[in-house]
């Protein structure tokens, strides 16, 4: 559709559509064109209208507070996305409850990992593709390993990488402070990561809540 056109169905003027649409494109709104050539969002965006209750309202902000935290750069700028998106969807007094300054997360806030990017880890884990890594444990022991990543647990402090290392066949926790080096092979274990994840929190409940998985530091 051309601005023009969309214009005309909300009755404003086609420069209020053409700064709308730069601000939803600037937050990652799959809409894909141009001024004097038209507009079109992509399938399988819609989502049905949600609404909050105060306490959910609370909820959200307080995770977006906390996922702030961490030390995973893409992820707090997605968190602020987010925050942005519902802030400007909801009623008022939701939209009140989310620019409040009332809740808080306190505490030590992660440094992102001095040389792996978190976020392509997490990209890996959805791929279900390896990763050759470079890795010094506690005791200052150098190993290069290829591994399978399954989940990243975050702490106040680092992340962690749970996965499962194929040399061993077994599943192990990496801190990302002590990846030294860590890319993506293209080699992919597709169909494999729930079934090795299923695994890990099998363990985890037989465990009494303990992680199947040694600390290689």
């Amino acid at each position: 559709m051309t601005a023009a056109e969309i214009a005309d169905a909300l009755e404003v003027t086609p420069r209020s559509i053409y700064r709308d649409i730069a601000a939803l494109q600037a937050m990652r709104v799959p809409i894909e064109g141009e001024r004097g050539i038209g507009y079109i969002l992509r399938p399988g965006f819609d989502l049905p209208p949600l609404m909050f209750s105060i306490e959910e309202t609370e909820a959200i902000v307080l995770a977006l507070a906390l996922l702030a935290r961490t030390g995973d750069e893409e992820l707090k700028a997605a968190a602020r996305r987010v925050s942005q998106k519902i802030t400007g969807a909801v009623p008022e007094p939701l939209r009140k409850a989310f620019q409040s300054q009332a809740l808080h997360a306190w505490g030590t806030i992660a440094s992102p990992p001095p040389a792996i990017d978190l976020a392509m880890i997490r990209r890996a884990i959805r791929d279900e593709q390896k990763l050759a890594l470079d890795y010094r444990d506690e005791l200052g022991r150098a190993s290069e390993r290829t591994v399978l990543p399954l989940a990243l647990i975050y702490y106040s402090e680092h992340a962690l990488m749970v996965a499962w290392r194929e040399m061993r066949q077994d599943i192990r926790n990496f801190r990302a402070d002590r990846m030294e080096h860590c890319e993506p092979l293209d080699i992919y274990f597709q169909g494999q990561g729930e079934r090795l994840r299923q695994l890990w929190v099998a363990g985890w409940r037989a465990d009494v809540g303990r992680p199947l998985a040694t600390a290689d530091g």
